[in-house]
């Protein structure tokens, strides 16, 4: 496998072997990649909590009577028009 970096990547990759901290290219790569592993559980989790918290504002606002009803396709676009804006 082949892998292009950036100029900046690449001194970045370059400094953290000559920190010590590894012993080479391959294992700062490897590091880096379980590290966005890890990143992306969390974003995603972090998402997912986000979209709770929404979901439940959204069936509250429900059971006090606040939902509005859709009557039409069209009314549906149309209040997809007005949110998208």
């Amino acid at each position: 496998m082949h892998v292009s970096l950036t100029n900046e990547l690449e001194s970045r990759v370059k400094a953290k072997v000559e920190s010590g901290l590894y012993n080479n290219a391959s294992e700062v790569i490897r590091e880096a990649l379980r590290f966005m592993d890890t990143h992306e559980d969390w974003i995603h989790e972090v998402k997912l909590a986000h979209l709770r918290d929404q979901l439940k504002i959204g069936t509250d606002q429900l059971d006090r009577g606040e939902g509005i009803a859709i009557e039409s396709k069209s009314a549906l676009d149309s209040l997809f028009d007005d949110i998208k804006a």
